[in-house]
């Protein structure tokens, strides 16, 4: 069971990942974020009030309200990183994310071991590399690749207060709808405060009707991987769950090579791999 909602988890953020990057080419990041996790937490909120998720309310849903919070910041920085793209680059970056939970384990007394300490050097080294030339007199790069870390580093956080948030699956429904409606409420405020400053909301061409049906995928298999993962992660061991999920770089890598003929240089490849060798060191250590 948990290898396959694991591996569920990784081919829902993959898919994901690519939508949300590739509609935020051509609208705001922040109306991706709001609109997208609007749809989810519409089908949250209806599946919680036929199921009467209500009873399992509890302190617990403080979780969720805090990965509600940080949720939007990540999203909005790592859809702004795959736009600046390239995605081959920015969504193996992100699976630095597993790192929050090593630091946690570090600030409650544990030490990492010899391998965890290899996939530190060894992510690090692929950070640096994933750049390649381009981060010289290229700030656009430059960006793309902070982007992804403070995205990294809100994603880990989010994984590890949703998994505390529920410890049923039907405690799961609830936790998931306060955590999405929490993010859209932040997110909407963050949308607002940017075209009060002049920001744009919408594309020149008004709201993109069309890309709809895409928007409202890319925040139901968000929110279903946040399902699976807990899942996983509640029906057997952590590492291995994380080291089946952490493979979704792989997904939104072929979907970009496939669809958008991407193509990558050597030394950045070299160091999206290693990135992703340093992760699975870091969760099986």
């Amino acid at each position: 069971m948990t290898a396959f909602f694991a591996l569920a988890t990784s081919l829902l953020w993959g898919l994901a990942d690519f939508g949300g990057g590739l509609l935020t080419r051509r609208t705001p990041a922040l109306t991706v974020v709001v609109v997208s996790q609007g749809i989810a937490a519409a089908v949250l909120g209806a599946i919680v009030v036929a199921t009467g998720d209500w009873s399992e309310a509890g302190p617990r849903l403080w979780f969720a309200f805090a990965a509600g919070l940080v949720g939007p910041v990540a999203l909005f920085s790592f859809y702004k990183a795959l736009a600046l793209g390239p995605m081959g680059v920015v969504s193996p970056l992100a699976t630095l994310s597993v790192a929050v939970p090593v630091g946690v384990g570090l600030v409650l007394g544990e030490r990492p071991g010899l391998t965890q300490v290899a996939g530190i050097a060894v992510a690090v080294t692929g950070v640096v590399l994933a750049g390649g030339p381009q981060l010289r007199g290229a700030p656009v790069q430059r960006q793309a690749i902070l982007l992804t870390l403070v995205a990294a580093l809100g994603f880990g956080t989010v994984f590890a207060l949703i998994t505390e948030a529920s410890t049923t699956v039907t405690g799961l429904f609830l936790a998931l709808f306060v955590q999405r409606l929490t993010s859209v409420t932040t997110g909407g405020i963050a949308l607002y405060a940017s075209v009060k400053r002049g920001g744009e909301a919408l594309p020149a061409g008004g709201f993109p009707w069309t890309s709809l049906p895409a928007l409202a995928f890319v925040g139901l298999a968000d929110v279903a991987a946040n399902g699976t993962y807990s899942v996983a992660a509640q029906h057997g061991p952590i590492t291995v769950a994380a080291v089946l999920a952490s493979l979704y770089p792989v997904v939104t890598a072929l979907a970009a090579r496939g669809l958008l003929r991407e193509r990558l240089r050597g030394i950045q490849a070299a160091g999206a791999g290693l990135a992703l060798v340093g992760t699975v060191l870091l969760a099986t250590g």
